[in-house]
C-alpha cells in the first residue's frame, strides 16, 4: 500500500522532474552506466508502444501510458545518488 501512496505521490511532482533529469544526466555522481540504463528504460518506453488498454478509449487509453511513464520515472529516481534526490525533494 505505501508503494501505491508514493506513486500517486509521484503524479503531484511532475513539474520536478525536468529540473531532477536535467541535474541526474549532467551530474558526474552518477555513474555513467545508471545514465545509459536511464536512455535504456526511456527508450524502451518509446519504441515498445504496447498498452493494456488501446488508446482509442479516450480518457482510460491513457492511463495506462502514464503509469509505465512514472514506473519508469521511479526507477530512474531510485538509480539517483541521494545527493540528488534531497536537493530535489524526491
Amino acid at each position: 500500500m505505501r508503494k501505491f501512496w508514493k506513486r500517486i505521490r509521484l503524479v503531484f511532482q511532475i513539474k520536478k522532474f525536468g529540473p531532477f533529469l536535467l541535474d541526474f544526466f549532467k551530474s558526474s555522481h552518477v555513474p555513467v552506466k545508471r545514465k545509459i540504463l536511464s536512455v535504456g528504460l526511456f527508450a524502451g518506453y518509446l519504441l515498445f508502444p504496447f498498452d493494456a488498454i488501446p488508446d482509442f478509449l479516450v480518457g482510460f487509453g491513457l492511463i495506462d501510458d502514464a503509469a509505465v511513464l512514472l514506473l519508469v520515472l521511479q526507477q530512474i529516481i531510485k538509480l539517483a545518488p541521494a545527493s540528488l534526490k534531497d536537493k530535489h525533494g524526491m
